[in-house]
């Protein structure tokens, strides 16, 4: 430990209690940082190379140098700090990242850049603060529509991932017959703990209702072993969703192991939810 100065993170964004379980048992500083594959390199970072910034719990930092970051509402309108919107960078990008799709710009153009002429369009959503730090939430199709309330995934992330027993989490949007969609939390818990399944879903359900409301209608909590992930640590949330949904998918080519496929499906199946809920009709 004597010889490492920083500590650089990929794949996940880091959560606030992760930061902080880091902070209690590491000395030296967590750098986060935020790009895509389409990037090739670090939109949003901490460039310790250049100056290192204040680290603020949450914030992936600022926009790097030759990225032009700002935070649209649906209109393409700016919108003010600490509000939450769609992450979108002005054109022309940097050198190095993506041109176009092989043999097949029209798919480029809507996918990235018809939706806010002028900008290229991320896919993610989050916000800035006062002091120009970025904040992301995550993907805009995770967040969720129960019962006409827009819900992030991320904030209960967040929230479920401060219980003492989780030491990982992943919340998803599941269809729901009555509320067209419903948050489903899959954790992991910590090395040793023994909290049974029932216990723990009571004890998250409750802290999610207190610290984001009723409105949230979290109601089902489960354990498993391990959540999907790719090769470099991202959460494989839509393949989630679409096994919970009954949906078809393709298997990610980048998929650390298959086999956790068959894992989350039996999970799924033994607390019957989503589509191995006979009573949700959606579904069926």
């Amino acid at each position: 430990m004597s010889s490492l100065k920083t500590q650089l993170l990929a794949g996940e964004r880091c959560d606030v209690p992760t930061l902080e379980w880091y902070n209690q048992h590491i000395p030296v500083p967590a750098i986060d940082h935020w790009w895509q594959t389409e990037s090739g390199w670090p939109m949003i970072a901490n460039m310790i190379g250049v100056e290192t910034l204040t680290i603020k719990p949450g914030s992936v930092g600022k926009a790097v140098c030759g990225y032009d970051i700002k935070i649209f509402d649906e209109e393409g309108n700016e919108v003010e700090a600490n509000q939450q919107g769609y992450v979108v960078v002005k054109l022309p990008l940097p050198p190095g990242t993506l041109l176009d799709l092989w043999n097949d710009s029209p798919r480029f153009k809507a996918g990235y850049l018809e939706q806010f002429p002028g900008y290229y369009f991320s896919g993610d959503g989050g916000y800035k603060d006062e002091d120009d730090y970025i904040y992301i939430t995550g993907r805009v199709d995770d967040v969720i529509n129960v019962a006409g309330h827009r819900l992030s995934t991320a904030e209960m992330e967040e929230v479920v991932a401060s219980h003492p027993s989780v030491a990982e989490c992943a919340v998803i949007g599941i269809n729901d017959a009555l509320k067209g969609q419903i948050p489903l939390a899959l954790v992991v818990i910590k090395l040793n703990d023994e909290i049974e399944n029932f216990q723990l879903e009571h004890e998250i359900i409750n802290i999610v209702r207190q610290q984001i409301g009723a409105v949230a209608s979290l109601r089902n909590v489960v354990i498993v072993n391990r959540l999907p992930k790719t090769r470099s640590g991202k959460i494989l949330r839509k393949l989630m969703r679409s096994i919970a949904d009954g949906d078809q998918f393709q298997i990610p080519s980048t998929i650390d192991d298959e086999a956790i496929i068959d894992e989350i499906t039996e999970v799924l199946q033994k607390h019957e939810i989503g589509t191995f809920n006979k009573n949700n009709t959606l579904t069926n």
